[in-house]
């Protein structure tokens, strides 16, 4: 110390340099203090609500009130920009790409209409608009497009929603798929809001309740992304996972309660259509094996300031690599995409040989019962359509072209393109039995209308149809919604005084 008093006397300008930097030093350490403050109040204040949230409470916006980054990210879902090699938010006809598959479902609405999936957004728009809507169908329909049907299965209670005609619920559900689908109103803690997943896992004797926050991650996603059909004339929606999850389990269960969504117009089967058994392919992939979540590839994290929170565009990873595959994938992004690109074209390949192996099929069988066969002939004949085409479905319908698990996803075409070629080979023999001993021609189609017109529908008049139902009845949903909704806020609403001490509440627990 004495050599440095020593050498400040001897050298004047060593003391203003010792005096600035410890000026300097301390202001730095100052900003470093108040950001970590500041980054601390910040991430306290956001899990804070400003307002209550009522409960059943169905509109986004609300909840955004309280929670701005995870609604903002929310309402990315809107963007359609994004398309992968196989799908994507973009707008795509897949009808149009793949013709083929409007002969697969002759008979089913899904041969009217069959597009990609947009974001989460516009859930309400989509079923509306869709061709594949209008007609008499169950409120059941309505079960996974959004938040207010918690609130009306509340309100009237699940069996009678079940039970009400889809159109008659026209006016109640108006909100997108969103905040209370999967979140708690009082705590955030991730909830299940709809009773059929629950009740599928109390029929294998599992309490949903005793789940982990990670399985939560996934549970919440599938209560949608699952297979399902409704049972009875109460169309009550009912997952059916009673003999196990994979396409053979639900195939035999759907045999054993005779189960038929649909007779196909062509070959006259009995045929069952998949939904989107994402939940129960993704339970035999090796990132379920290893604890991965849904969330964790489809809503990554994100960092906004001082707050860590989860991203809610809810979207392909494909469109966010470094956030969804970078945080366990070491590779470069163009290596990851290459490579689930090269997983999803060897499942493709192999669909697209089912596919015309069912086309094929259907056409024959069309060709038998036109030239005299039995129904003793064609019954086992049918039921190997019934299964291949329900195993080829299962692995379509799903999204992500298999990626989830690549592996049971070839197992399961596999199968069902054995299963294919057997009716092939039965029915030729049926064929020749009463005469027929030439190849049945087999139509190309360029087109979607081309196959559309090959199976008897007038697009013309469904076009019609359902532009007078856009003109005349949806106007008169929103409106009844729109009344409900200004009642329900005016009820709501609180007073300004308690609103602002609710605020500095907040404030006060924030800056703590």
């Amino acid at each position: 110390m004495k050599r440095l008093m020593d050498a400040m006397e001897k050298h004047k300008w060593l003391s203003w340099t010792l005096f600035f930097a410890t000026v300097v030093i301390v202001f730095l350490v100052g900003l470093l203090g108040a950001s970590i403050i500041e980054r601390r109040s910040e991430a306290l204040y956001a899990v804070r609500q400003i307002k209550p949230i009522a409960d059943w409470e169905p509109r986004n916006e609300v909840w955004g009130e309280n929670f701005r980054r995870q609604y903002e990210s929310y309402r990315n879902t809107l963007d359609t920009s994004f398309r992968s090699k196989y799908g994507g938010s973009a707008t795509r006809d897949l009808l149009e790409e793949q013709p083929l598959l409007v002969t697969l479902w002759a008979g089913y609405a899904f041969s009217r209409e069959y597009g990609q999936a947009r974001g989460h957004y516009w859930s309400i728009q989509d079923v509306r608009t869709s061709l594949r809507t209008g007609v008499p169908q169950p409120a059941t329909c309505w079960s996974c497009k959004s938040t207010d049907v918690p609130r009306v299965m509340n309100e009237i209670g699940v069996a009678k929603f079940y039970g009400e005609q889809w159109a008659a619920l026209g006016s109640e559900i108006v909100n997108n798929i969103g905040c209370q689908d999967c979140h708690d109103n009082k705590t955030m803690n991730l909830r299940i809001s709809r009773p059929a997943l629950v009740e599928a896992f109390e029929r294998q004797g599992k309490d949903i309740t005793k789940a982990t926050h990670q399985e939560m991650r996934s549970l919440v996603c599938a209560q949608c992304h699952v297979e399902y059909y409704f049972k009875g004339e109460n169309k009550y929606l009912t997952f059916p996972w009673d003999k196990g999850f994979s396409a053979d389990s639900m195939e035999a269960y759907f045999d054993a309660v005779g189960h038929v969504d649909w007779v196909h117009k062509l070959s006259r089967a009995p045929m069952l259509k998949a939904q989107h058994p994402d939940y129960e392919l993704y339970r035999t992939g090796i990132h379920a094996e290893r604890g991965v979540s849904c969330a964790d590839c489809h809503m990554p994290y994100r960092s906004q300031g001082g707050t860590k929170f989860t991203d809610h565009q809810l979207r392909s990873p494909l469109a966010n690599v470094a956030n969804s595959c970078g945080v366990c994938h070491r590779e470069s992004e163009a290596e990851l995409v290459r490579v689930v690109n090269s997983r999803q074209d060897k499942v493709m390949e192999v669909r697209k040989m089912v596919e015309f192996a069912l086309f094929r099929a259907h056409l024959e069988a069309k060709a038998a019962w036109d030239n005299g066969a039995t129904e003793d002939e064609m019954k086992p004949v049918l039921t190997l359509i019934r299964h291949a085409q329900w195993r080829w479905d299962w692995v379509a319908a799903a999204n992500g072209v298999g990626f989830h698990s690549p592996v049971e996803a070839l197992r399961t075409l596999s199968t069902a393109l054995e299963k294919a070629i057997e009716a092939h080979a039965k029915l030729l023999v049926i064929l020749a039995k009463h005469g027929v001993t030439d190849p049945i021609p087999l139509p190309t189609f360029k087109s979607k209308a081309e196959a559309q017109a090959f199976i008897g529908l007038d697009m013309k008049k469904l076009e019609q149809e359902k532009e007078e139902f856009l003109k005349t009845v949806v106007p008169k949903w929103d409106e009844a919604a729109r009344a409900r909704e200004q009642k329900l806020s005016s009820m709501l609403m609180p007073s300004r005084s308690a609103s602002s001490e609710l605020v500095e509440a907040t404030r006060q627990a924030a800056s703590k």
